[in-house]
């Protein structure tokens, strides 16, 4: 197996392959100003396994089209959906999000968790906005420096394993230079990323390697996600995802 392979039997069977929250995902959504009984049209670029897809498709009508570049993970989310009986509202699309199959102003919400840092927020904001109708929605969650200074070495891992994390004050910035108006921030807990996110993947590890027989790559897999770990645990206090909320002008 390659890398990437290891990297995406890693994450299967998970529900979640970044922080984030039911909470989290609600709270986003009560930020935008819709009409819940009303037919939408949602797009959850990078949706991974789908948690909070599943959380939107409970929570407003219409239909999403939820979109990632892996087919393990949209069987994974085609089977949560059809448990809950929700397979009618959520299609999966195999696709880039650099190539989206949406028309020009076809959608009222754009969601993304976790995922726009593989296009870049600025190119994702960007790329993405001409599908979204006219005062239709954007939400994001994005790594995010919640002080204005921190520590040389996590800044320096951050700048290295991308270079757009920033403050959520220059993260709105680009938003409203880009046609946007922010209609809500909020910063993910620790509890999103300790219990929701880290403790599980910490779980998974020894089964993992046994599966992969200790493979050299999968312990580097391994190894990889436990430097992650180490270091969120040591400087929380200077970074997490910030989620933004914003309306197409």
């Amino acid at each position: 197996m390659t890398e990437l392979e290891l990297l995406i039997d890693f994450y299967t069977n998970t529900e979640r392959q970044g922080p984030g929250s039911y909470l989290d995902t609600i709270q986003a959504l009560n930020f935008m100003n819709i009409n819940k009984d009303q037919e939408l049209k949602i797009a959850d670029i990078g949706c991974g396994s789908g948690g909070q897809t599943i959380t939107l498709a409970q929570n407003i009508k219409g239909q999403i089209t939820a979109i990632d570049l892996f087919p393990d993970f949209l069987e994974e989310l085609n089977i949560k959906s059809a448990e809950l009986g929700l397979q009618d509202r959520i299609k999966t699309i195999t696709k880039s999000m650099e190539e989206l199959p949406f028309d020009n102003d076809e959608l009222d919400i754009i969601w993304s968790e976790g995922a726009i840092y593989n296009i870049g927020f600025e190119a994702g904001i960007k790329n993405w906005k001409k599908h979204l109708k006219s005062g239709g929605y954007l939400g994001v969650s994005e790594i995010t420096w919640i002080t204005n200074s921190r520590p040389k070495e996590i800044e320096d891992f951050w700048n290295a394993e991308y270079p757009e994390i920033d403050t959520a004050s220059d993260k709105i910035k680009l938003l409203e230079g880009n046609g946007y108006s922010p209609v809500g921030y909020f910063v993910l807990s620790q509890t999103s990323w300790l219990e929701n996110f880290y403790n599980p993947m910490e779980k998974r590890c020894s089964a993992f390697l046994e599966k992969h027989n200790n493979s050299e790559m999968a312990r580097n897999v391994v190894e990889g996600h436990k430097e992650e770990i180490r270091n969120y645990k040591k400087y929380k206090d200077y970074y997490s995802y910030g989620f933004y909320i914003a309306k197409k002008i």
